[in-house]
């Protein structure tokens, strides 16, 4: 089997302040401080285990990593939603401040 890399990138980090200010304990909780816009990060089958040897989000990770497991074996992202099945459009469980991730394999 060929296995692929993946390349994940931030393309957004929100904060809705209204379910902030109604549910978080801290009223000062801003944008994911954890990420930045334009971050790159590549994985292969080797980091893939170690969530990059710990240089990215567990919570993220567990919300998108099965979109990196499927590009890293070569499967279609989402075929049919997106205009190329090498690419995906996903983001954490962080419903306070989500991050949007852009999910591509690499061949």
């Amino acid at each position: 089997m060929r296995y692929h890399k993946c390349k994940i990138t931030v393309i957004k980090r929100e904060l809705y302040e209204d379910l902030r200010d109604q549910y978080a304990k801290n009223p000062k909780t801003g944008k994911c401080s954890f990420f930045s816009e334009g971050q790159e990060f590549v994985v292969s089958t080797k980091t893939y285990l170690t969530m990059l040897d710990g240089k990215f989000c567990s919570y993220a990770w567990e919300a998108i990593s099965k979109w990196i497991y499927a590009a890293i074996q070569g499967g279609p992202l989402m075929p049919g939603y997106i205009n190329d099945e090498k690419t995906m459009i996903a983001c954490c469980n962080d419903g306070i401040r989500p991050v949007i991730f852009k999910i591509e394999r690499i061949n």
